[in-house]
């Protein structure tokens, strides 16, 4: 891997050899995906019985290595170093091939109840 420039007190960073490949590279030309895939939407590799399959591709390995415990979107791209589009993408292909399951989010329109909200708030109230 290439190294930067580092201030003298700091230790070289690693730059990934993916870093100078184009987006549009690392994912075929795709930019949409097929699922909704938020910035805090968790993903987690899929257990499966046998032998780890190979990745195809760099990337899609260091999103499946970083993807051993759940991740948020935006915590796989940052760690990948790659674009929130391109993660996005490689999320969404080794989610549709089985190999990520993509857990659920919850959004504002489906978050609590008012009932619960009022019953918080009336607990508030009582301190």
């Amino acid at each position: 891997m290439p190294q930067l420039a580092a201030p003298p007190d700091a230790e070289p960073i690693q730059v990934p050899a993916f870093a100078t490949v184009r987006p549009y590279v690392m994912t075929g030309g795709r930019t949409r995906v097929r699922a909704e895939l938020r910035l805090e939407t968790l993903v987690s590799v899929r257990p499966a019985p046998g032998p780890v399959p190979r990745a195809d591709s760099v990337e899609r390995a260091a999103v499946l290595r970083l993807c051993t415990r759940p991740r948020s979107v935006s915590e796989v791209a940052a760690l990948a170093a790659v674009p929130l589009g391109v993660a996005r993408v490689l999320i969404d292909d080794l989610a549709s091939e089985g190999r990520l399951v993509v857990h659920g989010v919850s959004s504002a329109e489906d978050g609590p109840s008012v009932a619960l909200m009022d019953r918080v708030l009336a607990g508030l109230r009582r301190l």
